[in-house]
């Protein structure tokens, strides 16, 4: 155990020819992964492709469902290429984004382009229905705060800006439900995405129909709640076409990338902290139950469910741009720049970045401050001030802000107590952000060799549906991978807690004012 870590290693045992293979279906904001395993969770054989998406205008980013099905395939055709017999696939399911979703109309046809998770364009319908439901209500009843991303309020501005589009669509597909119905021809959802359309009753694990009269939304859009891993069916002959995939490989319920992600990496032991780390970034709490009240809602924390032999809560915050926040500065200062070559530099600047400081919020404001109208910031630049010093500066900014949303979880005992933090996904092979975030914890993180969690996860949900695995727990006693702990600069601990204390938790205070006439001056041109 150093700083910087130490690994301690699993073996995997030798896969034998007869062995059954699984695929998970990775749709993230950047990239639509294909990931073919063996059920030790050895990697075979993967494909990826980039997620289609435009811009139309700022604050609105929208997908086109067919080329997101394209997309999938071509991921998924270069991974069963690999193979010297698909045939051994037995099943398959997808996890995603969450709050997206692509509504169809009676024919199957796409009523209306997916908009993406992070549009915003929904803003007064949010503030509208929140307003006329009540937020306390609101929050108690899907154990979340309201935010213009969830799908209820994508639907509600399609019912009021598009109504053509609107009178068309007959039911609206998370976008892990959308490809998995373009695979097996059968709609479902589960708890986990339905937990990010605002419209989930937490408490009774149903849709909130109530709810949804009061929004004028027929509940009938939303499809059947399913447990994760539930066999939908098997592949349809086109699909097996145009995939390389076998016609006998079964498509089973998928779910929200986070918390399928988490399933990978056993998170759901009372008490574990999972920080999942990608373009967006996730801190999540498993929870014996829901927790009662709103403070936690309001402050922008949001709980859910994933469903499984029985139901498992989480409480789950997010820095919407964690590793955008680094790949924005990769392209600023130069993308042809190898990013070893960073990290070195920044890995020579002193802790606290010669007083540089950055605010990570380019997108929207992250709990405990939720806010549409945030922005990011450096503050404390000089003349001097390398790449080295900016890219550093970002790292540390990043683990304030992830510290910062985890004492806002802590603050009041609603939440359990943290005894270990384990971390996962693909931002956290950046050796030099993790030795930071331990020291700003003060607390050993375990990063997992698992930057592929959540096709991991999704693959784990598709061998569910095919009976490769009795259950879910025997299923994680079989993964084998490396473990590398992370322990706390001990000689850095004080310098970041001073500056987290004395500057990074005034700065949102300092600059929200300004951020937000920024922001409508923005929205003015």
């Amino acid at each position: 155990m150093v700083e910087g870590g130490a690994v301690s290693s699993g073996t995997h045992r030798a896969l034998r020819r007869g062995d059954p293979l699984l695929v998970g279906v990775d749709f993230g904001t950047t990239h639509i992964r294909a990931l073919v395993v063996s059920p030790d969770g050895t990697v075979i054989a993967s494909g990826s492709a980039p997620t289609p998406i435009y811009h139309p205008r700022p604050g609105r980013a929208e997908h086109d469902p067919e080329a997101l099905w394209l997309a999938t395939v071509v991921a998924l055709r270069q991974a069963t290429a690999q193979l010297d017999n698909p045939g051994r696939i037995a099943g398959l399911a997808v996890a995603s984004v969450g709050e997206a979703g692509v509504p169809l109309d009676a024919t199957g046809h796409p009523a209306y382009p997916a908009m993406a998770w992070f549009d915003t364009r929904a803003e007064a319908e949010c503030e509208d229905l929140t307003a006329t439901v009540g937020a306390d209500r609101m929050a108690r009843l899907t154990g979340c705060g309201s935010n213009s991303m969830f799908s209820l309020y994508k639907l509600l501005w399609l019912r009021q800006h598009v109504p053509e589009a609107y009178g068309r669509t007959t039911r609206w597909l998370n976008m892990a439900d959308y490809l998995a119905w373009r695979l097996c021809g059968v709609a479902a959802t589960d708890y986990s995405l339905a937990s990010r359309t605002h419209a989930l009753d937490l408490a009774k694990g149903a849709w909130a129909e109530d709810l949804l009269r009061e929004a004028h939304i027929d509940p009938s859009l939303f499809q059947p709640l399913t447990a994760n891993g539930t066999a939908l069916g098997p592949v349809t002959p086109e699909a097996a076409s145009a995939t390389g995939l076998p016609r006998h490989c079964v498509v089973g319920v998928g779910g929200h990338d986070h918390i399928v992600g988490a399933l990978a990496a056993g998170a759901w032991q009372t008490g574990t902290l999972l920080n999942s780390l990608g373009t967006a970034e996730a801190l999540l709490l498993a929870l014996d139950r829901p927790v009662a009240g709103t403070r936690l809602a309001q402050a922008g924390y949001a709980q859910g469910a994933m469903m499984l032999d029985r139901p498992y809560y989480y409480l789950v915050a997010g820095n919407f741009t964690s590793g955008a926040s680094v790949d924005w500065l990769h392209r600023v200062v130069g993308a042809d720049i190898p990013h070893e070559t960073l990290i070195d530099e920044a890995s020579s600047v002193a802790a606290g970045s010669n007083g540089v400081h950055f605010l990570p919020t380019l997108r929207v404001g992250n709990p405990p401050h939720p806010d549409s109208m945030a922005r990011g910031s450096f503050l404390g630049l000089f003349p001097e001030a390398t790449r080295g010093v900016l890219y550093r500066a970002v790292l540390e900014g990043l683990a304030y802000e992830t510290r910062q949303m985890l004492d806002g979880k802590l603050e009041g005992g609603d939440a359990p107590k943290i005894e270990r933090i384990r971390a996962i996904g693909g931002l956290s092979r950046n050796r030099l952000l993790m030795a930071i975030k331990a020291t700003v914890f003060d607390r050993p993180i375990t990063v997992l060799d698992m930057a592929e969690s959540t096709g991991l996860g999704a693959a784990i949900l598709g061998g569910l549906a095919a009976g490769v695995f009795p259950d879910v727990e025997t299923a994680l006693k079989g993964l084998k991978c490396r473990e590398t702990e992370i322990v706390p600069n001990r000689s850095q601990t004080e310098t970041y807690a001073r500056r987290y204390q004395s500057i990074f938790r005034r700065l949102r205070s300092t600059t929200v004012d300004l951020h937000a006439t920024i922001a409508k001056a923005g929205q003015d041109n």
